[in-house]
This record gives C-alpha cells, structure tokens and sequence, in this order.
C-alpha cells in the first residue's frame, strides 16, 4: 500500500533569479582586483616611490568604482528598455491579431514536442488567463526572475569594485619595495581565486574552472603592466 507524499514540491534554489545583481557583483569584484592591482604593480615596476603606487591605486580604486556604476546602469537601463519596447509591441499585436498570436503560442508549443491539439488547449488556456505574460515569457523568454534592475546592477557593480579593489592594497604591508610589489602580486591573486570560488558557488557550478579562469586572467593582466612599467623605467619616460 502506498500513501501520497504530502511534503509538497521539494525546494528548488536556482541561480536565475541571482543572474543580474551575480554578473555585476562578479564582474566588479574581478575588475577591482585586476584594475587596481594592475595600476599599482605597474607604478611600482617603473621605480615610483611608496607614496606615487598608494595615489595611483586610490585614484583607479574611485574612478573604477564610478566607472562601474556609470557603465552598469547605462547597459543594463538600456536592456530595460528593449524589454519595454518588445513588451509593448507584443500587447499591440495580441489587441490586433488575437488568433494569429494565438497560432504563434501555439506553434511554440508544438516545436517543444506538446501534441497540437494538447499544444492548443494550452495556449488557449494561457490566452484566456494572461496572454501578454504567457508571450513575453514563451515566446520572448522574458522573466521575473531575471529582470533587469538598473540601480541594483549599479550598486552591486560598485561595491563589488571597491570591495575586490582594496585588496591590492594589503601588499603596502610589506617592509621593502620589491616585496610590496610581489606581496601586491600574490594578495591580488590569492583574491581572484576567492572571488572565482565564490562566484561559482554562488551559480551553482564547478570550482576549479571560474577560479582558474580569473586567476590567470588576472595574473596575464598584472604581468603586461608590470612589463609596461618596468619599460617605462628603463627607458626613462
């Protein structure tokens, strides 16, 4: 004899409803470590005193920070407006061709592999209920989960910038110039890898892949301008 499971739907937690505050907040964490990192090994290669490496990095810490902010909010408002613009063509088209719109949804369905009477039956159903939303969501792949939130990418862009930027500055711990420069190099990537960890926790997936990842994107990046700075001191700029 069996008995019916009354525990209801098992809890599901997914990474899309995350997806637009994560891409922000991960990508302003790697660009904090990376960008400031980078100003400040570079400086530091050219041969610049102590003082010279703490103003260039506060200086690519704020203008980063803003820079995010700036770039996130302008992207992803731009993003809101696409949305508005398809939101707002699609309730025109279902106020003038409700059945073509219809035999869309439908065909939707079909192409999914729903039988074409049951593929009807469902996009009639979702017609009669909320046929604006069921398009949106079916036939445009927009979502709840993933709407785009201006404000909220900026912010989390921004603080994740200077969060991941004032890393760099814990190798100025170091007593010699050489040292401050190497302690730079390994804080920043001992951050990467964190910040590659925790993003891949944070959606869900594998470790080792996203850390490796930004650890060696970071690790090339600070090396080019520790290249471009050391240039610069031998040759005197």
């Amino acid at each position: 004899m069996t008995f019916p499971d009354r525990r209801g739907p098992h809890p599901e937690g997914h990474a899309a409803g995350r997806a637009g505050w994560l891409r922000a907040a991960v990508l302003g964490a790697n660009d904090g470590l990376v960008s400031v990192a980078s100003i400040m090994v570079g400086i530091a290669a050219s041969g610049a005193s102590t003082s010279a490496v703490v103003t260039g990095g506060l200086a690519g810490l704020s203008a980063g920070a803003m820079a995010m902010a700036a770039g996130e909010y302008v992207s992803v408002s731009s993003q809101v407006d696409v949305e508005s613009a398809d939101r707002a063509k699609e309730a025109k088209e279902l106020a003038e061709a409700p059945e073509a719109e219809l035999a869309e949804l439908t065909a939707i369905y079909v192409s999914r592999g729903v039988p074409p009477a049951l593929a009807r039956q469902v996009a009639q159903a979702l017609h009669e209920a909320d046929p604006l939303q069921a398009h949106l969501r079916d036939e445009l792949g927009h979502s709840e989960h993933t709407a785009a939130n201006p404000i909220q990418a900026a912010l989390a862009s921004a603080a994740s910038f200077l969060t991941g930027g004032a890393v760099p500055f814990l190798g100025l711990l170091a007593a010699t110039e050489t040292a401050r420069l190497w302690l730079i190099v390994v804080v920043t990537l001992c951050g990467l890898a964190a910040a590659g960890v925790l993003a891949a926790r944070a959606a869900g997936t594998g470790l080792l892949r996203p850390a490796l990842r930004v650890v060696l994107g970071g690790g090339l990046a600070m090396a080019v301008t520790a290249a471009v700075g050391q240039l610069a001191h031998v040759s005197g700029v």
